[in-house]
């Protein structure tokens, strides 16, 4: 399809954690990216236990939430799976492939490069660029996930009434969020490193990127869910009241006035994750 001239569908982005349902939608102007609208709705409990949707109905109608409550219109989605659910690869193929001959030989031998049957998996591949290995050849990303980390997305965007775009990696999906943020500073993308820690409920996931590539990821067992936890513990408040008190700290003074005690060995904890130590 031809869409010179035309407005592009806008994608709604969804981030499934372990606790809430986070969705997005932005779009560009000519001053850079703005946001149009956003939404937070909690998961009710064990909804995704490590990464996994364990509830695929309750997960589906939390996004119906999120999408009702944001107001958007848009119907079509992005969202990701876990790296950690993802087999990727690294190949050198002919350069002079068309992209379908690409395709039609990755999927002829993928079991040289995936040590599941391919009718388990959901697969895809980037062009990265040329390879080192030789002029003739090109370097190419595979990525293959188990076809129950896709399915059980997809399956929960419909009841939420969305349809699945596109379903990335998350670690994919940092690198390019990263890069369109650089380009909306007017940043070059080359000779950059950068470090993001993302702290999740239950998780923390350190990535490195060099020149826009995740280069290292480290992921520990910690997350907010020890700070909410240290609170409830130190306080004697139950776990709704907690939510609530901490999510009112919309400044790091605020939390340091209202909730003091816990959030040093917390932050300690989190300094020494990100450290490796």
């Amino acid at each position: 399809m031809f869409t010179f001239g035309r407005k592009q569908p806008t994608l709604l982005g969804l981030d499934i954690g372990s606790t809430a349902i986070k969705l997005v939608e932005l779009s560009r102007a000519p001053s850079g990216v703005h946001l149009e609208t956003y939404a937070i709705e909690p998961l009710p409990p064990n909804a995704v236990v490590e990464k996994k949707i364990t509830n695929v109905q309750a997960v589906g109608e939390t996004i119906g939430k999120a999408a009702a409550h944001s107001g958007t219109k848009a119907r079509r989605a992005v969202t990701a799976v876990s790296g950690s659910a993802v087999i990727t690869k690294v190949i050198s193929l002919p350069a002079t492939l068309s992209d379908a001959e690409m395709e039609a030989r990755i999927l002829f031998e993928s079991d040289r490069y995936i040590p599941y049957p391919l009718e388990e998996i959901n697969l895809d591949f980037d062009l990265l660029g040329p390879s080192g290995a030789g002029s003739h050849l090109v370097d190419v990303l595979l990525a293959a996930s188990h076809r129950e980390h896709v399915d059980d997305r997809v399956t929960a965007l419909a009841i939420g009434g969305l349809t699945a775009a596109v379903i990335d990696v998350d670690a994919y999906a940092m690198e390019s969020a990263c890069t369109l943020l650089h380009a909306a500073h007017g940043e070059a993308r080359v000779a950059r490193t950068l470090a993001i820690a993302d702290i999740g409920a239950a998780t923390t996931t350190l990535h490195v990127l060099h020149e826009g590539r995740t280069v290292y990821t480290r992921e520990q067992d910690f997350g907010g869910d020890r700070l909410i936890a240290e609170v409830q513990r130190r306080y004697g408040m139950g776990r709704d009241e907690t939510l609530r008190k901490v999510s009112e700290c919309r400044r790091a003074r605020d939390a340091k006035r209202d909730i003091p005690v816990p959030l040093s060995p917390c932050a300690r904890a989190t300094t020494c994750t990100c450290r490796g130590r």
